[in-house]
């Protein structure tokens, strides 16, 4: 099963692809980043396999590299990636500010490590265990997804991380498990947004069993070969690629096994524009905007009105592994 194979030609050419290394661009790194970029090369000649899109042009902020995570060839792309710039500098987390560029700096100095995460609900093991425990014996794993965000533009990253389903099936939840609800951690002292009204704190979100268990759902525990960059969800966020980006609950600290459909934060604030299954479809449009086409955030130097606009596809492309999991559902109802 490949991760991407809804695209019907429409794929950007392996020619435009981007490239492997441009080395000269080590040169414009601070100290600091220059020391971690050697600490990768050194990774690398130990057998690690961060991916090889890493080196692309422009890095700055470079977070420290996964040893030993082997990329997935069954969750590849076509398409160009998003640069490691762009995807570490436009991001939405309120828990660090509303506007795109704030959380690289509000979150600059949030320490995630240690971290435990709370096992609770409908399942035969609870508990607290800590963030190496939550993921020990699992291989991580590089998985090239698309990401479509709800406000109608999208990136293709390369996120690592671990299945959700070999994590959830240890804590053996019950035949009563028919939702997963996740809650984000809540910590004025340490994520400035919440000081704001903007959402009611905690963040939280849901899946409905048999979407966690999804081959394509995953624990993301790090971006472009490296630990996960704190404005991009460390240490732990959500990935669901056939939905909409704010499904993807970033710094989770619960898990619980659930009878019934969990609170979730967007769908609560405002029902009319986000649903609880969040599922991208071109034909159902938000009631402020388009959702048939997208700004494609992709190439060298990031800008959303210069990006390509291109058509969204149902599921995010990936109609052919997940559209099942909603048959008899109308349109509107899966969103």
């Amino acid at each position: 099963m490949r991760a991407d194979p809804a695209i019907d030609g429409r794929d950007i050419p392996p020619s435009e692809i981007t490239t492997e290394a441009d080395y000269k661009s080590f040169y414009q790194l601070s100290r600091r980043g220059f020391l971690q970029a050697a600490g990768l090369a050194a990774g690398l000649a130990a057998g690690a396999t961060a991916t090889a899109s890493v080196f692309a042009t422009g890095f700055k902020n470079l977070s420290p590299p996964i040893q030993n995570l082997v990329k997935n060839p069954n969750f590849v792309s076509a398409q160009e990636l998003t640069t490691w710039n762009d995807a570490t500098s436009y991001n939405n987390y309120y828990e660090f500010g509303l506007d795109k560029d704030e959380p690289q700096f509000q979150a600059k100095d949030f320490a995630p490590f240690p971290w435990n995460i709370e096992i609770a609900g409908e399942c035969e093991v609870k508990g607290t265990f800590s963030f190496a425990q939550l993921i020990k014996g699992i291989a991580l794993e590089e998985r090239v997804y698309r990401h479509r965000c709800v406000e109608a533009w999208s990136m293709v990253l390369p996120w690592a991380g671990v299945p959700l389903a070999d994590v959830l099936k240890r804590f053996k939840p019950t035949s009563k498990a028919k939702y997963v609800a996740f809650t984000a951690l809540k910590d004025r002292s340490r994520m400035p947004g919440q000081n704001y009204a903007s959402l009611d704190w905690p963040y939280r979100e849901g899946l409905r069993m048999d979407e966690a268990m999804h081959p394509l759902s995953l624990l993301a525990t790090g971006l472009y070969g490296r630990v996960m960059p704190n404005q991009n969800g460390a240490p732990l966020r959500l990935i669901t690629p056939w939905k909409y980006g704010f499904k993807g609950v970033k710094g989770i600290v619960k898990i619980e096994f659930v009878e019934r459909q969990p609170f979730t934060s967007w769908n609560d604030t405002a029902p009319d524009e986000y649903g609880f299954y969040a599922n991208v479809n071109p034909k159902v449009d938000h009631p402020r905007w388009s959702q048939a086409s997208e700004r494609k955030l992709t190439g060298s130097g990031f800008s959303l009105f210069r990006s390509k606009r291109v058509e969204t596809l149902p599921f995010n492309g990936y109609a052919r592994q997940v559209a099942g999991l909603y048959t008899g559902m109308d349109l509107r109802a899966n969103f």
